[in-house]
């Protein structure tokens, strides 16, 4: 029954193996390789003997074949190959299975590892076995006397044995032969060997001599150590006094414009603090290399020794790997950005010659060309990104396109508005509602317009106050825009005046084209004409109508128009009434100025008429 399990268990442990290493010799898929079903020590022992001497029989008749036998020393030729390619094929699957198989160590003096034991002997278990021999080989060490001729080998019934004295160190059984593929004695051999080199090297490394050696040259390390650092802190200390010193001198003020970026005392702190700061990274790294060394001179630390080596040799192996590796992705995303940044200069150059009017295109406005070229130029990046995208590292891995999606998401939500507003700002750059310094109404407000963005328009009013609208809220109002077509037709201004029936209309047209030709930058080509819009219960609406080309100037000009009206009406005795206004001229003075009155103008006297009734 126990050997029924242990054929199970080492069916279990061992069948992977075997296939692999049957699919990693294509060149043996013929060749019947060792099945573990019938994993046996003893069955593996007689079939290496058996190999070894149908061998031996093979390359002996070979050996005696005359040559004028040529079939048959080919067969026999054929026969040999064969046979190494199944010894071969039985090795490859055996060591398959040795590194499938669990092995204990056999420490040495130093934590280092001797040997590996694979399998028991008698009721020892292999880890039994394997901490019992590091015990024996560590109380060899207390003999001051041990020599590697102390080590003896001696035959046993079953077993070959390492001996010192009469203390057995390690004993060889056949089954360890198997494991490591030799013989006892040759085992024995290499074991004998490798506990005397052991024991022979600790002995060397703890005695009086190399002790006070090795102390001697922790000491001298310690010593270099601390005269580097004292060195270090002296050189810092004098460049801390020469930043100092140039205060004022070779380290003046910074200045953007009028803007001091940096005053000399800023500078010197910053200089200060960098330099600390440099001091203790190299102190602190002159440490980091000093560890490992004094660690390396003694045996028992050496292992810390090649663990802190390790902490900056690997990091810094797989970044110079990783950049190497790296440099043909690097230079073809190189090669793509000048490619892109060519295509781009020669856009820019198209631009820049149809915003001179060098080149015409049917169709295709010079004030198009900028936000075109804004249009593509994102595109191209776009396209470049793409492109670039796979040859960036990293780009493959689950994280960085996580990533990418979540700045997508962040981007797409937190930009909706934005969008919104830069569409509508394309969209009103290719309507051409308007351009800079054109004279504008959208919604309620007037003014200038002094930027047009992707998201927003600025416009200056006639206070100088800056409104900033968004492209959107553009694209949803009304505008109106006052200088398109003033340069070629002219801006029509236009007021309107109210004055009762009273006086002839004739008199009025002609007092308001006087108005409106003594008016600044309004022109007197065309003629201004007077519109009457109304006739109301108490007046007449008499509407003047100017041309000027100067629609930035609106708000003097009908300031300056209204003061005309008022002087060329009183001029000619014409009274602007508000529209309840009730003229009595019974004892009541006009109401024209002064000014414009004759010197004996005298108030009207009150008319009283008395009616008697007869009786």
């Amino acid at each position: 029954m126990k050997n029924i399990l242990k054929k199970i268990t080492f069916l279990l442990l061992f069948g992977s193996a075997t296939v692999v290493a049957q699919n990693n010799n294509s060149q043996l898929n013929n060749i019947p390789a060792f099945s573990p079903s019938n994993f046996n020590l003893k069955e593996i022992k007689e079939e290496r003997s058996t190999d070894s001497i149908r061998k031996s029989e093979l390359e002996a008749m070979l050996f005696s074949v005359k040559a004028s036998e040529t079939e048959k020393k080919k067969e026999l030729q054929s026969q040999l190959i064969q046979l190494k390619k199944e010894i071969q094929a039985k090795k490859v699957s055996f060591d398959s299975i040795r590194l499938k198989v669990k092995s204990y160590p056999v420490y040495g003096f130093f934590n280092d590892t001797l040997f590996l034991i694979y399998s028991k002997l008698g009721s020892f278990s292999p880890q039994d076995r394997a901490d019992a021999i590091g015990k024996r080989i560590k109380n060899i060490a207390d003999v001051y006397s041990f020599k590697k001729d102390s080590l003896k080998i001696s035959d046993a019934e079953t077993t070959v044995d390492v001996l010192f004295g009469e203390t057995i160190i390690v004993s060889v059984s056949e089954n360890d032969a198997i494991w490591n593929a030799t013989s006892k004695h040759e085992l024995a051999k290499k074991y004998k060997a490798i506990i005397g080199e052991a024991v022979v090297r600790y002995q060397s490394e703890i005695s009086d001599t190399t002790l006070a050696k090795e102390i001697g040259l922790a000491l001298f390390a310690l010593l270099v150590v601390g005269f580097l650092i004292f060195c270090l802190i002296k050189l810092f200390k004098g460049i801390a006094a020469k930043i100092s010193y140039h205060e004022g001198k070779l380290i003046n003020e910074i200045k953007i414009k009028n803007y001091t970026l940096l005053n000399t005392k800023r500078q010197i702190n910053a200089l200060l603090a960098l330099s600390k700061i440099l001091k203790w990274v190299i102190i602190l790294f002159i440490i980091y290399l000093a560890l490992p060394i004094l660690f390396g001179i003694f045996p028992w630390t050496e292992h810390f020794s090649e663990t802190l080596f390790g902490y900056i040799v690997t990091p810094s192996k797989k970044i110079i790997l990783s950049v190497w590796n790296y440099l043909p992705n690097l230079i073809t995303i190189i090669v793509i950005v000048i490619v892109f940044r060519y295509v781009l200069k020669g856009i820019h150059f198209f631009k820049t010659e149809i915003e001179k009017g060098n080149l015409h295109l049917s169709g295709f406005y010079p004030d198009w060309a900028n936000p075109t070229f804004q249009i593509l130029k994102v595109a191209v990046y776009a396209f470049m990104v793409i492109v670039v995208f796979p040859y960036l590292p990293g780009s493959n891995s689950p994280v960085f396109q996580g990533v990418s999606v979540f700045l997508g998401v962040l981007f797409t939500f937190g930009s909706s508005g934005s969008l919104s507003n830069v569409v509508a700002g394309l969209v009103l750059t290719y309507m051409r509602l308007f351009k800079i310094g054109d004279r504008v109404k959208i919604g309620d407000v007037v003014g200038d317009i002094i930027e047009k963005s992707l998201l927003v328009t600025r416009i200056r009013t006639i206070k100088n106050e800056i409104i900033s609208i968004p492209n959107a809220t553009v694209m949803n109002s009304h505008t109106i825009n006052y200088s398109s077509d003033t340069n070629a037709n002219g801006l029509i201004l236009h007021t309107t005046v109210t004055i009762g029936y009273d006086v002839p209309w004739k008199d009025m047209h002609l007092a308001l084209i006087n108005a409106a030709n003594r008016t600044n930058f309004i022109l007197k080509e065309p003629k201004p004409f007077v519109l009457q819009t109304s006739l109301d219960d108490f007046y007449v609406s008499y509407q003047i109508n100017a041309y000027t080309k100067e629609a930035n100037k609106q708000a003097s000009i009908y300031s300056d128009l209204h003061a005309n009206i008022q002087d060329c009406c009183n001029e000619v005795g014409i009274e602007i009434l508000s529209p309840h206004y009730r003229s009595a001229r019974d004892g009541n003075a006009t109401t024209i100025p002064t000014d414009y009155l004759e010197k004996d103008y005298k108030a009207p006297s009150f008319n009283l008429n008395i009616k008697t009734e007869d009786k």
